[in-house]
């Protein structure tokens, strides 16, 4: 036994409560090496009740680990537990740390789940976890009805300061393209920033409380949401409060008024004079037109806690994605998440984090996270099968056990985002790749997000391209895109139940280039297979009984199992969705 590779952690991602009853388990070993695992548990408390066993389940796996996990319901809150595991050779009892022939006697030393409190426990929105996001840069998206004018202008905000846009897209011209959106079958819009700010692209925040004037006005943005809400799509705005534009009335004051400043606090590692062209202040990524907001600040917690307060509260907005979250302090996002659930408790929380964001995720800051890490493996796996089956499916495994499972099942699954080149740019403008991986997407575990215009084939590496205007005059190409998002959104929304269930892997083969893994929700279940090769291929899935029919939802095509076992025939580059379990 590989006893190294063992590995447990209490209230973490390993050990955590899904309700005031019930608790989730996991424990790490080498992969490949445990036959069999079982956890023991009891009454922290009362040393004379009896330890209960648990079985616990292989439920993923990367390069390197194997991942067991149980799901169980309790009777009791303060508990104690240990693990028992065996290789086929050798039999070891698992606590605190030790590897031991035998269970303790004191209690004390198994872990320990001291109490199930409730208010530890991850509560997401119920609501987003059946979401679909379809993102709108608003420079780009449409000026009027299926139309973008692909022209920039200069308005002048209310300090005085410019606004400029690039492309002329507006909040106009969503509203007048809703029945497009809501055609395409998404429920929830989620809009780059729209506050008043000097760039295109309006990541430099003049003022929070009011909308750019080159998108529009209040009255704009409230019939925005409303028309959205009638048609039952949500709006999740972007809220920069990692740092603001050097129009901020704060900043232009500690730049006229210097040490004598009533703001001088409210800014990071700011020098007097303000020097804007030689930087003596921190700024996101050096740039000196968006200095850094000094979070830490009681005054600055409470002005931006308003700010996230107003929108909910004025307008009726559902979300918040917030930009660069990982720069700013906890405290300032444990302050975010109070003040703005207190307006709405449903309000859902996406916090853009690119690498691994567990430490946000514990469920006292955010609900969920632009998952980045899917992206990368997607964009390693589909485009020219940089990676094998095999590793593909590690990463998957990784990815998922990151998190406690509340979270990754609303974690923001993006092929692209306005930052990153398009993913069809990837797959050298081959359609086939970018539905086989839209198709992924849209049945994983999580919440899919559709950058528009991926559905009309947009492309491009350049930040001029990937933001280009959105594509209104279909081609043959673009149309069959569509098409096929609007099919794969519908088996979604469709069998919603199944693919907010549990996940497994059901079939690999590096050879074939096809992968095989189960959605499931109690006694129903899907099997999405993906051919990830030029060639055709035979492929054979095995499913819970001997003799059955089922239905590929992408084509309608009816398929009958023998003595367990699917038998079906994929073109290249392809997939089936298959219903009837």
């Amino acid at each position: 036994m590989n006893k190294h590779a063992i590995f447990h952690l209490p209230d973490s991602a390993y050990a955590f409560a899904l309700s005031e009853n019930r608790l989730c388990l996991r424990l790490r070993a080498a992969r490949g090496d445990i036959r069999e695992c079982l956890i023991f548990y009891g009454d922290r408390a009362n040393h004379r009740a009896k330890m209960a066993a648990v079985t616990m389940k292989l439920v993923a796996s990367d390069r390197l680990f194997d991942y067991f996990e149980a799901d169980f319901t309790v009777d009791i809150s303060r508990i104690c537990y240990y693990f028992w595991l065996s290789d086929g050779n050798e039999d070891v009892y698992y606590y605190s740390g030790e590897l031991t022939l035998s269970p303790a006697d004191d209690r004390n030393r198994y872990f320990q789940f001291p109490y199930i409190r409730r208010e530890d426990i991850v509560s997401v929105p119920e609501w987003a976890k059946k979401t679909i996001i379809y993102q709108v840069f608003p420079d780009s998206f449409a000026t009027g009805k299926r139309y973008i004018s692909g022209k920039g202008s200069v308005r002048t905000a209310p300090c005085g300061a410019p606004c400029e846009s690039r492309l002329g897209g507006a909040l106009r011209g969503i509203i007048e393209n809703l029945d497009y959106i809501n055609d395409l079958g998404v429920n929830c819009i989620y809009l780059n920033p729209i506050f008043t700010a000097g760039s295109y692209h309006k990541y430099d925040t003049i003022d929070y409380f009011s909308i750019d004037p080159c998108f529009g006005t209040m009255e704009d943005f409230r019939e925005l949401v409303a028309s959205c809400h009638k048609m039952g799509i949500r709006v999740i705005l972007d809220g920069v409060f990692n740092h603001c534009g050097w129009n901020f009335f704060a900043f232009r004051d500690v730049c006229e008024k210097g040490k004598a400043s009533a703001y001088k606090d409210w800014f990071y590692r700011l020098e007097f004079p303000v020097d804007t062209e030689n930087l003596n202040y921190a700024a996101f990524a050096y740039v000196r037109q968006m200095p850094k907001l000094n979070t830490g600040n009681p005054e600055v917690v409470e002005y931006l806690c308003n700010v996230g307060r107003f929108w909910i509260r004025e307008a009726g907005i559902d979300g918040w994605r917030l930009d660069v979250a990982n720069e700013v302090n906890h405290d300032f996002w444990r302050a975010f998440r109070r003040a703005v659930k207190a307006e709405n408790p449903e309000t859902f929380l996406i916090a853009e984090v690119w690498e691994d964001a567990e430490q946000w995720l514990y469920g006292d800051q955010f609900d969920s996270a632009m998952n980045y890490r899917f992206a990368e493996v997607c964009r390693a796996f589909f485009p020219k099968n940089g990676i094998s089956v095999d590793e593909f499916d590690n990463r998957l495994g990784y990815m998922r056990m990151r998190y406690k499972s509340p979270v990754t099942k609303v974690q923001m699954n993006l092929l692209d985002s306005h930052d990153v080149p398009r993913f069809l740019h990837f797959c050298d403008r081959d359609i086939r790749r970018l539905k086989l991986a839209a198709l992924f997407q849209m049945c994983w575990e999580g919440i899919p997000s559709i950058l528009a215009g991926d559905e009309k084939g947009i492309t491009g590496s350049t930040e001029e391209e990937y933001r280009q205007a959105m594509v209104w005059e279909d081609s043959p190409q673009s149309a069959e895109l569509t098409a096929f998002y609007k099919k794969i959104i519908t088996i979604r929304k469709d069998y919603i139940d199944e693919f907010a269930g549990g996940v497994k892997t059901v079939l690999k083969d590096n050879g074939k280039g096809i992968y095989a893994f189960s959605r499931y929700s109690n006694e129903r279940e899907i099997i999405v297979v993906l051919n990830n090769s030029d060639n055709k291929q035979p492929v054979s899935i095995p499913c819970r009984t001997g003799n059955q029919e089922v239905t590929d939802l992408l084509n309608g095509t009816i398929l009958s199992s023998k003595d367990g076992i699917i038998k079906l025939t994929l073109g290249p580059v392809s997939g089936a969705v298959l219903a009837g379990m």
